[in-house]
């Protein structure tokens, strides 16, 4: 085996899909060694279109690396044929746009597969393709109030808010990365593709776990929304613990950490007092525990307490803000975030894949291509256009 090589190298990828969901998918494919081609409009995709706003062109940057970028308008016909054309030599298509958008653009999978049976076509969006709800709209913010993450996050007595990353989408990109992969693998062995779909809401349920067993196991009763709390009210101390310039987050999980924390805090009484004899007990009174650790906390600064805490095992870490995130030492030494020196937006940190494999070096991220930047080397050099041709297309609105 070449350990050099990346597994998806010499796999061609058409990626229609727009914002985070299918591009944050497409990306890891491409990080994995496949070529991806970028088709967006002729005004481009939504998520370059939001670099008109101050810093809002970094996202596009970070997703979009190592794709070359192509403009088709699909709404005509010479577009369409275009595509189609690349299609019938590509081996994956990705697209999350609206269900039945590309049906009705003549451009849906049941279409493709008789022109390139080996098409894995790989859709995403915020319900599905099936079901009463498909036609709902689906950004990441209406599916996460859809489908009840929003009302498990935040504090109890305070209105449910949105989870701060946008879970659904980027949890939708994983799955959606998983399905065209199991894919490509069946291929391998029956030498025809099919279709993937992930609906946004399917991809992000498993993780309400556990707020679902807090919520089974009251009869339905109890208050979603935890706070910093475990959101199945099933771990104590486990929360968000103040410091004299921060937070911390602390958790014990089992006896051995609770008397190393009770250790550190020189509260060695604590083992013998009933209500904290062991995690039931804990758990109600959780607010004392929380007390007793709080009290504790504040008086130290976050990262002494941290190694302190580390020193005698007890899981915890320093609440973060961007900035110490951006600049991670270790994630720069892992390769995990990169300092890229880009075109438009100057030096930027953009992250790797998280996938690596044993061996092979990372793919180098080169930076996200301009609007169209590849126009002529798809559609001339490797369609086989002419310098006329590309010229009228141009003309006519067609690239």
């Amino acid at each position: 085996m070449d350990m050099n090589r990346l597994p998806l190298e010499g796999i061609t990828v058409l990626d229609l899909s727009q914002i985070y969901n299918g591009p944050y998918a497409t990306f890891m494919l491409a990080q994995a060694g496949a070529e991806i081609i970028k088709v967006e409009p002729l005004g481009g995709e939504h998520l370059r279109k939001r670099g008109v706003v101050g810093g809002a062109a970094l996202p596009f940057a970070m997703l979009n690396g190592n794709k070359r970028a192509v403009t088709l308008n699909l709404k005509s016909v010479k577009g369409r044929a275009l595509l189609i054309a690349i299609a019938k030599r590509a081996d994956i298509l990705v697209e999350n746009f609206a269900p039945g958008v590309m049906e009705r653009l003549n451009l849906g999978y049941e279409f493709l597969r008789t022109l390139n049976p080996r098409l894995i076509y790989g859709q995403s969006s915020g319900y599905g393709r099936s079901g009463p709800n498909r036609d709902y709209p689906a950004m990441d913010l209406t599916v996460q109030a859809m489908s009840g993450v929003m009302s498990i996050t935040g504090f109890p007595d305070r209105p449910p808010v949105k989870a701060g990353p946008a879970l659904c989408d980027f949890f939708a990109g994983v799955h959606l990365y998983g399905a065209i992969v199991t894919a490509l693998y069946e291929r391998e062995k029956t030498g025809e593709g099919r279709l993937v779909e992930v609906a946004m809401q399917d991809a992000v349920y498993a993780s309400l776990s556990s707020s679902l067993g807090l919520f089974a196991g009251s009869g339905g009763t109890a208050m979603q929304r935890t706070g910093n709390r475990h959101g199945g009210l099933a771990e104590s101390p486990y929360n968000v613990y103040p410091t004299q310039d921060g937070y911390i987050a602390i958790i014990c999980v089992g006896e051995t950490h609770w008397k190393s924390l009770v250790t550190v805090m020189k509260r060695e009484e604590l083992l013998t007092d009933p209500r904290f004899a062991d995690l039931k007990t804990r758990v109600a009174h959780m607010d004392t525990v929380d007390d007793i650790v709080s009290a504790f906390t504040k008086t130290f600064d976050k990262q002494p307490l941290f190694e302190l805490l580390m020193a005698h095992h007890v899981p915890c870490a320093p609440v973060r803000e961007l900035a110490e995130v951006v600049n991670d030492p270790h994630m720069h030494a892992r390769g995990s975030l990169q300092y890229q020196d880009h075109p438009e937006l100057g030096r930027i940190v953009v992250q790797q894949s998280p996938l690596r494999f044993e061996g092979t070096p990372m793919r180098e991220l080169k930076p996200s291509a301009k609007l169209g930047q590849h126009n002529a080397d798809i559609f001339g050099g490797w369609l086989g256009l002419s310098e006329a041709e590309l010229s009228d297309l141009k003309k006519e609105g067609v690239i």
